[in-house]
C-alpha cells in the first residue's frame, strides 16, 4: 500500500495539515476516520480560542452556546385508553453522547417513527437540532401509547432542552399535535374525550400522583387549527389553535400572539341537526311505518323481511330521523366515541344527529363488538344512541351475531383483556333486514321461487333462537304496488310521525323518572308486572297466543312490552285488547317464518 504522507508522523505533528484534500477523497473510510481524529487532537492542540475556531464561532450564530447549555425539560400531554384520556408527562433530555433518539415508555411504532418527523420538522422549520444524545421518557410507562399525537409535544421538549424557547412556559398547557415534515400541524383523533378530562380531571388510576397533580392544574390546550372546534365543545377550558410548530414556538416565547378560540355551541347544534332523508319519500309501505313508529316510540328492535327492493334499506336508513333528538349530554357521549375512531362526518366536531351504521355482512365479530390488543369500539358503540343495521342478515358470520346477545340486553360492552378491562356504551336500536329465502322471491311472485326447502331450512336456521327473542318486532316488507309507486299524494313526513314519538316518550319518561330507564324497551321483568297489568279479556288472549304460537318466556316479555308502547302512542293509561293483538301480530313470525 502506499504509504500516505504525514499519516506516520511523530507525535503532536500536525497531520491533517500534511494530507492533499483530493487525495482524502479517494481514502477509505477508515483511513478518513483516521484524518479526522488527528484533525481533532491538531484542534485541541491549539486551543479553542484560535482564530479558525473563533471564526467558526462567529459563523453559526451562537448555536455552539446552546448546544453547550443542557438541561431536562417536561412537557404535558394527553393519551388515549379505550374512549377515556390519561394524562402524560413527556420529559426530553439533551446529554453528552453519539447522536441519537431514544424513546421509552411502551411507544408504538407510530410514536417511534415521530423522531424522523420531529427531526425534520425543527430543521425545516428553522431550528436547530441538537447534535447530542435525546431521550424522551413518556410516563406513566407501564401503560401502552400509541398515535402520532405527541409530535408537537415532544419537538417542543427539544426545543425546550436545548433553550430554544421559554421553556418555564411549558408547564401550564397541555399539548397535541401531529407534524408534518414541513413542521406544519396535523389533526389528531381523540380531541374531544381529551378536553373533557382536562375539565373534569379524569386521568387513569395508574397515572403517578404527581403526573395527576400537575395535570389537574392545567387548563389550557394547544391543539391543530382543524381540532379548535372539537376541543372548544368544552367551554371550560381555554383553546389555541396553531398551523404550525414555528407559531407555536413564536407563542411560548411571547403568550399574547395568539388569542383562545371560542365556540358557539347551540348555533353549531341547531346547524347540524338536520336529516338529508325523510320518511315522506317513501312510497306505500303503510304496515312498515306503522311497525318502526311503535319501535321508534318504545326503542324496540326489528327485523324486516321480505323480497329485494321491496324498500327495506330505504326504511331504515330513515328510522333516525323520527328518533326524538340528541340531548346535548347523548351529543357529546356520541361524539367521543367517534372523535376516538377518526369517524366524525363533519368538520364541526359535534356529532348532532343519531348515527346510522351499516356494516358489510363480511364483518368480524371483533369489528362488530370491539376488541384488539389495545381495546377500540366497534361498530355496536359507533352506533351507540342510534341505529344498527345489519342487512342480509342471514349472510353475517354466526359468532358475529351471537356477540349481539349480552350488548342488546346491557346497553354496554365489556372487552377483557389480560391487563386490564374496559367498558364501551353499546345503547342502540337493531334494525335487520332479510330475504324470505335464500333467492329472495318466495313472497314475490307465485312459483317463482326455485330454492329446495333443504336450503330454505338451512338459511333460516343462521338466525339463532336467543337472538331473535331480543329482537322485539318482526315485520313483512310486500314489494310495493305500481299504483303506490306511481300514486302523488303526499307521504306522511318525519316531522309528522316524530311528533307522535315525542309524546309517546313523554309519557314513559315521566312514568319511568323514579325506576333509572326511559323507554318501554329497557324495562325488566319485575317493572314489566309492575307497569303492563292486563285485564280479564287482555289476559286470555295473551294465553291463548302463548299455547298457540308457542312462544318463549322472553318473548312474553317482549309482547307487553311492545303493547305498552302501543298504548303509549294512543295515549292510553291501560293496555286494551287491540293493543295487545297489534303486539302479537308484531310476534307471529316466531312460528310462521323459524319453526
Amino acid at each position: 500500500m502506499e504509504r500516505v504522507p504525514g499519516f506516520m508522523g511523530t507525535a503532536g505533528v500536525p497531520l491533517v495539515r500534511q494530507a492533499n484534500i483530493s487525495y482524502m477523497s479517494e481514502l477509505t473510510p477508515a483511513v478518513s476516520f483516521c484524518f479526522a481524529f488527528a484533525k481533532q487532537n491538531e484542534t485541541k492542540r491549539r486551543g479553542l480560542n484560535s482564530p479558525r475556531l473563533l471564526s467558526r464561532k462567529m459563523r453559526d450564530g451562537g448555536a455552539h452556546l446552546r448546544r453547550r447549555i443542557k438541561m431536562l425539560a417536561k412537557v404535558f400531554s394527553f393519551g388515549l385508553l379505550g374512549i377515556e384520556a390519561y394524562p402524560i408527562e413527556i420529559e426530553v433530555d439533551v446529554s453528552r453522547g453519539l447522536p441519537a433518539v431514544t424513546l421509552v415508555g411502551m411507544a408504538d411504532t407510530a410514536i417511534r417513527e415521530s423522531k424522523e418527523r420531529v427531526k425534520s420538522a425543527i430543521k425545516n422549520s428553522g431550528f436547530d437540532w441538537p447534535g447530542e444524545r435525546i431521550t424522551v421518557s413518556l410516563a406513566p410507562s407501564d401503560i401502552k401509547k400509541e398515535g402520532a399525537c405527541f409530535d408537537l409535544a415532544i419537538a417542543l421538549g427539544i426545543l425546550a432542552a436545548t433553550q430554544q424557547l421559554n421553556s418555564q412556559n411549558l408547564k401550564d398547557y397541555c399539548i397535541l399535535g401531529e407534524l408534518s415534515l414541513d413542521g406544519a400541524l396535523r389533526p389528531s383523533p381523540g380531541i374531544l374525550p381529551i378536553s373533557i378530562a382536562l375539565a373534569k380531571f379524569l386521568p387513569d388510576p395508574a397515572s403517578p400522583e404527581q403526573v395527576r397533580q400537575e395535570a389537574g392544574k392545567i387548563k389550557n390546550i394547544i391543539v391543530p387549527i382543524q381540532n379548535a372546534k372539537e376541543a372548544a365543545i368544552v367551554s371550560d377550558i381555554c383553546v389555541l389553535p396553531l398551523k404550525t410548530l414555528r407559531e407555536a414556538v413564536e407563542f411560548f416565547n411571547n403568550l399574547d400572539t395568539v388569542k383562545p378560540f371560542k365556540l358557539d355551541l347551540e348555533g353549531l347544534f341547531k346547524q347540524n341537526s338536520n336529516y338529508p332523508v325523510d320518511f315522506s319519500e317513501v312510497k306505500g309501505q303503510y304496515l312498515a311505518k306503522r311497525a318502526l313508529e311503535v319501535a321508534v316510540a318504545g326503542r324496540h328492535n326489528v327485523l324486516m323481511l321480505g323480497p329485494p327492493g321491496s324498500g327495506k334499506t330505504m326504511l331504515a336508513k330513515r328510522i333516525p330521523t323520527i328518533i326524538p333528538d340528541l340531548s346535548l349530554e347523548e351529543a357529546l357521549e356520541v361524539t367521543k366515541i367517534h372523535s376516538v375512531m377518526g369517524t366524525l362526518p363533519n368538520r364541526d366536531g359535534l356529532m348532532a344527529i343519531r348515527p346510522f351504521r351499516n356494516p358489510h355482512h363480511s364483518i368480524s365479530s371483533i369489528a362488530m363488538v370491539g376488541g384488539g390488543s389495545i381495546p377500540q369500539p366497534g361498530e355496536i358503540s359507533l352506533a351507540h344512541q342510534g341505529v344498527l343495521f345489519l342487512d342480509e342478515l342471514p349472510e353475517f358470520h354466526r359468532d358475529c351475531l351471537e356477540a349481539l346477545r349480552q350488548p342488546l340486553e346491557d346497553g354496554l360492552i365489556r372487552i377483557s383483556r389480560i391487563k386490564r378491562s374496559l367498558l364501551f356504551p353499546a345503547s342502540f336500536m337493531l334494525i335487520a333486514a332479510m330475504n324470505p329465502c335464500p333467492c329472495g322471491t318466495q313472497w314475490q311472485h307465485k312459483n317463482s321461487c326455485r330454492c329446495s326447502t333443504t336450503q330454505i331450512a338451512r338459511y333460516r336456521s343462521k338466525i339463532s333462537g336467543p337472538l331473535l327473542d331480543r329482537i322485539d318486532i318482526h315485520i313483512e316488507v310486500p314489494a310495493a304496488r305500481y299504483q303506490e309507486l306511481s300514486s302523488n299524494l303526499p307521504a306522511e313526513s318525519s316531522s309528522q310521525i316524530k311528533e307522535r314519538v315525542n309524546k309517546a316518550r313523554s309519557i314513559q319518561r315521566e312514568r319511568f323518572k323514579d325506576e333509572g330507564i326511559t323507554c318501554n324497551a329497557l324495562m325488566s321483568h319485575k317493572q314489566v308486572r309492575k307497569f303492563c297489568v292486563l285485564g280479564k279479556e287482555e289476559s286470555e288472549l295473551l294465553k291463548m297466543a302463548m299455547t298457540e304460537l308457542n312462544f318463549s318466556a322472553r318473548a312474553y316479555d317482549k309482547i307487553l312490552k311492545v303493547s305498552r308502547t302501543i298504548a303509549d302512542l294512543s295515549e292510553t293509561e291501560n293496555i286494551k285488547t287491540e293493543h295487545l293483538s297489534e303486539a302479537i301480530q308484531y310476534r307471529s313470525l316466531d312460528r310462521d317464518f323459524f319453526v
